[in-house]
């Protein structure tokens, strides 16, 4: 018999550009003592850990954890490029369901370089080979760019030429993260832009400018999953249920177009088993935080994730039902485009976001009366993890 597993603790510590945060093993443990704090708990409750990063040697996360305590757990390391945070997360959810522990820690960090991603290991098989083919096979014409921006650009370009929409709606997710992000103190940027701006911006692909893509970003973030027993030992009660979360990785429908090579087939797969796990469909959710490592990935993953229709994220967009008084308000934080993307962190931050909102912690950015929140986050290679909460 498995049990619903809870969130108990959450905290990140601010994003920085590359060169300026602590060390990976000093901005980790900084995150794992405030989610301890948050959860009223102390690290000798933690029967097991899980440390996601993609930038850095084996057993990083002992390292990271050492800093806090070394009281003899499991710790397993996590690498599942940009979902590793969420990975870990799903891993951890897994433990206290399963019965196996009743406290577990997710915690993720990165320590990045300037510039594009790039790989490390050029001497062997590449891990997205098969994607970088195929894409080439299906737009022979593409010019040279870095992988991801790359395939998220090409993605971005087969929307418009599908539905023919306006190549401004990728700058007007800008704009509207942005202006999430000015009322967040954990975001990177805190500037606002206009459609102008974004679309003036230096151009890095065709329909793609650099004020569409994230940058790259050194943090981290943790996340305390507990047993409701657990929850009720310790007197707490402002624990958020995890009500469902899945996790999917490619299929053959993959192949099929650029933009099911960026994942839409992973999301609306993870988002059809959450929905169908939780009992609680797309209409019913208030706050969403997604994976807009560039923003034509968070207007493809609209219609993943069920929140408008096929081809309908263009209106949906105009209408405004992405921000405060429209259907939903996605990516308060400011989403990666303005917070920042520490691959590792990336989706333990997420988690934090929507805790506090659901809690009403969120401030300035707090969206009212949140009940359901949403989170989307995605890796190339690939896997996506989703994952729908609610406060008790």
């Amino acid at each position: 018999m498995t049990m619903k597993a809870k969130v108990l603790g959450v905290n990140m510590v601010k994003f920085k550009k590359p060169g300026l945060s602590d060390p990976y093993e000093m901005m980790a443990a900084k995150a794992v003592q405030g989610a301890l704090e948050d959860a009223g708990i102390e690290y000798r409750d933690i029967e097991q850990a899980y440390a996601s990063y993609v930038f850095g040697d084996s057993t990083c996360g002992q390292t990271a954890l050492y800093q806090v305590g070394m009281t003899g757990i499991p710790i397993i390391n996590v690498n599942n490029n940009c979902s590793s945070g969420s990975t870990a997360l799903y891993m951890a959810r897994q433990a206290v369901e399963s019965g196996e522990v009743d406290c577990a820690l997710a915690v993720g960090f990165e320590e990045m370089k300037p510039g594009a991603l790039g790989s490390i290991w050029n001497d062997r098989t590449p891990p997205m080979g098969w994607a970088v083919e195929r894409l080439i096979e299906l737009n022979p014409d593409l010019p040279e760019a870095p992988l991801a921006l790359k395939m998220f650009g090409a993605g971005g370009k087969a929307y418009l030429e599908k539905y023919g929409a306006n190549p401004n709606i990728f700058a007007k997710v800008a704009v509207k993260s942005r202006s999430h992000a000015v009322k967040n103190p954990y975001s990177m940027f805190n500037q606002t832009l206009t459609v102008e701006e974004v679309m003036n911006a230096p151009t890095l692909f065709p329909t793609l400018t650099r004020l569409m893509a994230c940058p790259p970003t050194c943090g981290a973030a943790a996340v305390i999953v507990c047993s409701d027993s657990f929850a009720k030992k310790h007197g707490i009660s402002n624990a958020v249920e995890i009500l469902g979360q899945a996790m999917t990785t490619d299929t053959n429908v993959s192949y099929d177009d650029p933009m099911t090579l960026i994942g839409t087939e992973m999301t609306k797969c993870a988002a059809q088993q959450v929905y169908e796990k939780a009992g609680i469909g797309p209409e019913d959710v208030d706050v969403v935080e997604l994976h807009d490592c560039f923003t034509p990935n968070e207007v493809v993953t609209y219609e993943g994730l069920g929140l408008c229709g096929e081809g309908e994220a263009e209106q949906f967009i105009n209408d405004g039902d992405n921000t405060y008084g429209g259907k939903y308000v996605i990516n308060p934080s400011g989403g990666l485009m303005s917070k920042g993307h520490p691959l590792g962190a990336t989706g333990l931050a997420q988690c934090t976001e929507l805790v506090w909102q659901l809690r009403g912690q969120a401030n300035q950015r707090q969206v009212e009366g949140a009940k359901i929140a949403l989170q989307h986050n995605l890796g190339l290679g690939g896997a996506c993890v989703t994952t729908m909460y609610r406060l008790n």
